[in-house]
Parts: structure tokens; sequence; C-alpha cells
């Protein structure tokens, strides 16, 4: 037989939601109709920690920078597959060691890869190819 008050245990998570909203709301009205609205040049300009902003903000990285980004969300990405095993690791008991050694492996093959191809080494100069 069907609960005809299903939906009605949702109502206080509806309640939170609609009153979290309206709070955000009208804090953000209120900043914006009370605070004071003093534009100055010093206040228009980038803040950089207190240094005063050098060079041109579309200045071109180094290609490297977004590699080693990528990279550390990829191993970063794979670190977190350990935590499901590790939780249930005795439970798979030699099997899940044995995958577990194999996805390891996998990922240090990539690793290594990456290190021999010198993703990760910035001591060397890139050449200029223009």
């Amino acid at each position: 037989m069907p609960d005809n008050n299903y939906f009605a245990r949702y109502i206080p998570l509806l309640i939170m939601i609609v009153v979290a909203i309206g709070l955000a709301v009208i804090m953000v009205s209120l900043s914006h109709l009370l605070g004071k609205h003093k534009w100055t040049r010093a206040k228009n300009t980038a803040y950089e920690c207190g240094i005063n902003p050098t060079g041109d903000a579309q200045q071109r990285f180094n290609v490297k920078f977004y590699m080693v980004a990528m990279l550390f969300i990829l191993f970063d990405v794979e670190a977190v597959f350990l935590y499901p095993w590790a939780v249930i690791a005795r439970e798979l008991k030699m099997f899940g060691f044995w995958e577990m050694l194999v996805y390891i492996g996998l990922v240090l093959v990539g690793f290594f890869y990456i290190w021999k191809k010198g993703v990760i080494n910035w001591n060397t100069a890139e050449r200029s190819e223009g």
C-alpha cells in the first residue's frame, strides 16, 4: 500500500532550501543598496597581495604549467580510486590485492613515461620554434 504522505517528508528540506536562497538574496540586495559606491582609481586596480601589478595581464604561460596541472588532476583522481579499495580490501582478499597491484603498476608506467618525456622537468630551457 503506497504511503500517501511520501512527499510530505521532504517539506522541511524544501523550506530549508527556500530560506537559504531567500536569505542569500536578501543579504546581497541589502549590501548592494546600503553599501558605499565610491569608485576610485585605486579600487579599480587589480589587487596583487599588496604588490603593485607588473606586466601585461594577457601574458603567455609556458605549456609545461598546464601539463603539470593536468597531470596533477590525473594522478589525484587515480589516487582517489585507492580509497574505496582500501575500505573493502579484506573482503576482496588476494584477488583485490592483485587487481590493485596491476592498477598501481599502470599508474607507475604512466608516471615513468611522463618523467622520461621530461614533462615534469622544469630545469631544461624550452626551444623556441618560431
